[in-house]
């Protein structure tokens, strides 16, 4: 597959970078390849794969789900300049149009 220069301009667009021409005419080969592997990937037949969450075979260590801090919410919401049911109470940001 390749790449147009109207497409590479598409994708940096989508991807927010501002690329020159000359990063056009560099990234479109560059990019043009990718996909290529892409789709040479998806021609591989995975049916007989079963699906892994973990590629080794081991079990993970797991910790006992206990609190060890202590609960210091009321000291840090006593300095907090506004607090509301143990809230912390911010200015509005969100403009409505």
């Amino acid at each position: 597959m390749s790449l147009t220069p109207e497409e590479v301009k598409k994708i940096g667009h989508l991807a927010r970078l501002n690329l020159s021409e000359s990063d056009i005419a560099l990234y479109a080969p560059q990019l043009s390849r990718i996909l290529d592997f892409i789709e040479q990937m998806n021609q591989v037949d995975t049916s007989q794969v079963e699906p892994l969450a973990n590629p080794l075979d081991i079990s993970q260590r797991l910790r006992l789900d206990e609190v060890t801090e202590p609960d210091i919410r009321n000291k840090y919401q006593a300095i907090a300049p506004q607090v509301e049911a143990g809230l912390y109470l911010v200015p509005k940001v969100i403009e409505e149009a």
